[in-house]
């Protein structure tokens, strides 16, 4: 089989899905969701429609369709699959993820060697104060809870971490169904923690606030210098995607 880049992989997902679905005009009345084996099935009138390598579209939990078959209801006269990421990630887990199990859990682990809240400023004193404040509680819990013990390095020399603790973060990863292993392999990137994208997969954090840990530098120097509008666009944009993650677990369950 051929190599598929696993970490994020909601970017091969959207391409598909813009590529099958951005020109599909609205051709259903009624959505709902059904039962239907072991999972629930997103239904148009009746029938239920296709990721974009042609699966059926069936999720684990009927809350989990439930946030699917919302954003199947919500659209207009055209699809947009812009508005619709529960489906993307529901896609993604059916038709990428459940065949590279073993690179997502690696690239969710790799993370874990570099993560973010290792990494301490040298200075300001008030920068590394509400770095320690905010971010050692989360190494803590993650070396009490599950035993992924992260050493701490200040600047941005690289810190090599305990074998041990990459190898529990990949475990952690690779007991996840599908469907939360997706989500955790879109969470970690977009917040530059496994341990933060941990928190929020188990419900120890919700996606505001994991992203606001997962962005403090920038915070801080958003205030010492102001917010240019652009960037606040797109720290608009991740954030959103962090509390839509926080809702795709808590459905899940």
């Amino acid at each position: 089989m051929s190599h598929i880049p696993p970490l994020d992989p909601n970017v091969a997902a959207r391409k598909g899905f813009r590529e099958s679905e951005e020109r599909l005009k609205r051709f259903w009345k009624t959505v709902d969701v059904a039962a239907e084996g072991d999972g629930w099935a997103v239904r148009l009138d009746g029938r239920v429609p296709k990721t974009p390598a042609h699966a059926r579209l069936i999720l684990p939990t009927g809350a989990a369709a439930d946030l699917v078959a919302a954003e199947w209801a919500g659209q207009g006269e055209f699809l947009d699959p812009g508005t619709m990421p529960a489906t993307r990630l529901a896609s993604t887990a059916i038709d990428r993820v459940s065949r590279v199990r073993e690179a997502v859990a690696d690239e969710i682990a790799a993370f874990a060697g570099s993560d973010l809240l290792c990494y301490m400023a040298e200075a300001p004193a008030s920068l590394v104060a509400e770095q320690a404040q905010a971010w050692g509680p989360w190494r803590d819990w993650a070396a009490r809870t599950h035993g992924i013990t992260l050493e701490v390095a200040e600047g941005l020399t690289h810190r090599t971490q305990d074998p041990a603790a990459i190898a529990r973060t990949r475990a952690l990863a690779l007991a996840l169904d599908d469907f939360a292993l997706t989500g955790l392999a879109t969470a970690t990137p977009l917040l530059g923690s496994a341990v933060l994208a941990l928190a929020l997969q188990q419900g120890e954090i919700d996606g505001a606030g994991a992203f606001e840990l997962s962005r403090l530098d920038e915070a801080f120097q958003e205030r010492q210098w102001g917010i240019d509008a652009e960037a606040a666009e797109r720290t608009a944009a991740r954030r959103a995607e962090a509390v839509l993650l926080d809702r795709w677990f808590r459905a899940l369950g």
